[in-house]
């Protein structure tokens, strides 16, 4: 088995993003599957067009890309990508799309086909602060879970793929504001990896109460 996995370069002015600084962190192979490594860029379309190429070239059989969620306590798995872009702020080549579709011939929203809950019940089994989220944002991230999501649909069923969210590593939030959320990379990465094992020891998602009331 070959798994997949993506992280963004750094954005709106961080130094680091703890997306791509975890899976650097990542072993070359876990669970028996190979690992691929790759870093996108925080840039609209740019980032699902470096994607198809990987899942081009490497015809992995999961795909996982990680983005930072900062202000987030803990790894949050993504249940839904919807087809919708309204960036706050401009992503790294300075664009800043708002109101716009992605693919005008997509689906409105398009749901994981990696196993969500049992990456999150993973995680949590072994000490990583995990949970289910129902929202991507509407920023890069959101862009290429959905760009993602949308290729697999269209070129390779074949292939399962998903999106996490990492919270900021804790050097990040050094001249933040009291309170601020964030893990240590090395917990990041732990938790990419449990998350990496569940995938590859569950065909079928867990049935388990993880939803929200608001």
């Amino acid at each position: 088995m070959k798994i997949m996995i993506t992280g963004f370069d750094p954005f709106g002015g961080e130094a680091v993003n703890p997306a791509y600084e975890a899976i650097r962190l990542l072993p070359d192979e876990i669970g028996g599957a190979q690992i691929v490594k790759m870093e996108v860029p925080t840039v609209f379309g740019k980032a699902g067009e470096v994607l198809k190429a990987g899942i081009r070239e490497h015809q992995p059989d999961a795909v996982i890309c990680v983005g930072q969620a900062g202000g987030r306590s803990g790894m949050s798995v993504e249940k839904v990508a919807i087809n919708f872009q309204d960036a706050r702020i401009a992503d790294n080549e300075g664009n800043q799309p708002i109101d716009q579709v992605i693919e005008a011939d997509g689906q409105t929203a398009y749901f994981a086909t990696v196993p969500v809950k049992a990456m999150v019940a993973n995680m949590r089994a072994n000490g990583i602060p995990a949970f289910v989220s129902y929202t991507a944002g509407t920023f890069v991230c959101n862009e290429l879970m959905y760009a993602l999501l949308y290729l697999l649909d269209r070129s390779y069923p074949h292939i399962r793929g998903g999106f996490i969210h990492v919270p900021f590593a804790m050097e990040q939030t050094v001249d933040k504001p009291n309170g601020t959320p964030a893990m240590q990379l090395s917990a990041i990465a732990k938790g990419l990896e449990y998350s990496i094992l569940a995938v590859i020891e569950n065909q079928e998602d867990i049935s388990l109460a993880m939803g929200t009331t608001h």
